[in-house]
């Protein structure tokens, strides 16, 4: 049976739609590998590509994809909300058919000596892939972001998995790594006080005692005068994604606050989007399995 693998990489490039069309082109002409999604935010200066493939096929992608990025992004001159430490920022390997985590983990190896030793940008591993707990955590390699690295790599504790410690001098560094399915999901607030969407993101992400499952900041979408909540849920059935709205709608009334809007970027597992609709609409007795066509015309 064919194996499959989804591949999300995340460049710092979410304004010159010249570079978001060289990654776009990369992308769909990679045999073996299907471009799923492509989506680009001018505030948080980031594009975000969904991959499916092959794992022979998504391994070139990724590659190729870091070796546009490094070719057209320079880091000394990115301004964006979202923090940021390369060019290719991250590059996560999720195993969707026929294929284990652990044969990721060794993708993401694979992928990321490759990127070292032809690209010269230092790689570190994170998720499944860490070889150290500290380095699970995307945040906690990303923290001090690509102007904090020159200091961060002298730290011993901090060297790269693979290269030398000292960062590329327009690229950064990037994280690769195997992790499992999450969905980036966004919550717009009616106030331009980004420090309101700093406090909700403390309250609710698992760091500092919110959901073990959400990853949260609080963000200036200047385009658009608002703030917003920025998150990673890594788990939906930990943490529901309806669960989470319902928490940010209840932490922005504290502040005279409302909700103008969500939105996805990239895909999402369909469970995690009827969950919200089960909830919602308060069906009974709702089975997933039986009362959704598409599972009928899957099968």
């Amino acid at each position: 049976m064919a194996k499959l693998v989804e591949c999300i990489p995340n460049f710092s490039e979410g304004r010159d739609q010249q570079v978001i069309d060289a990654l776009v082109d990369t992308a769909k002409g990679v045999p073996g590998v299907t471009l799923l999604d492509h989506s680009s935010d001018p505030d948080h200066n980031r594009s975000v590509l969904t991959l499916l493939g092959d794992p022979a096929g998504i391994a070139e992608a990724a590659f190729l994809l870091c070796k546009c990025a490094s070719e057209r992004i320079d880091l000394t001159q990115h301004r964006g909300e979202h923090p940021r430490m390369g060019a290719t920022d991250v590059i996560p390997f999720v195993p969707i058919r026929h294929i284990t985590v652990d044969e990721c983990v060794e993708l993401s190896k694979t992928v990321a000596k490759r990127i070292s030793d032809e690209l010269h940008i230092p790689s570190f591993l994170y998720e499944y892939s860490a070889a150290q707990p500290e380095r699970e955590n995307l945040a906690n390699i990303r923290r001090g972001q690509f102007e904090g690295l020159p200091e961060k790599l002298t730290d011993p504790n901090w060297a790269p998995d693979y290269g030398k410690p000292e960062r590329h001098p327009t690229a950064g560094v990037t994280a690769v790594g195997a992790r499992p399915p999450l969905v980036a999901f966004n919550i717009n607030l009616d106030t331009d006080d980004v420090e309101i969407a700093k406090a909700i993101a403390a309250a609710i992400r698992g760091s500092s005692g919110g959901y073990k499952y959400c990853k949260s900041i609080g963000l200036m979408l200047k385009g658009r005068n608002i703030a917003q909540v920025s998150m990673n849920m890594v788990n939906c059935e930990g943490a529901p994604l309806y669960r989470v709205f319902e928490a940010v709608r209840f932490e922005a009334k504290r502040w005279g606050v409302n909700i103008i809007g969500s939105e996805l970027i990239g895909l999402a597992p369909a469970q995690a989007l009827i969950d919200c609709a089960e909830y919602y609409l308060q069906i009974e007795g709702f089975d997933y399995e039986k009362q959704v066509l598409e599972n009928h015309l899957w099968r």
